[in-house]
């Protein structure tokens, strides 16, 4: 039971590096320049539209498979 625990644990942590890989990747695009850490000097609207950015890549990849 407790190896099943820790895969989930590597699976999590996949899932996070993997997020923010897109989430910089989403920003780029933008021209929103993002750093590793806290980007406290965003503007909400500039971190509201790379959330979006992010969603719409998901749709747009969903309905291609």
């Amino acid at each position: 039971m407790s190896n099943n625990s820790n895969n989930n644990g590597e699976m999590t942590q996949k899932g996070r590096e993997a997020l923010e890989r897109f989430k910089m990747e989403s920003a780029s695009e933008m021209g929103i320049n993002l750093k590793q850490g806290y980007n406290g000097d965003l503007t909400s609207r500039e971190a509201g539209s790379i959330g979006g950015r992010m969603v719409q890549k998901m749709i747009s990849a969903y309905k291609q498979q």
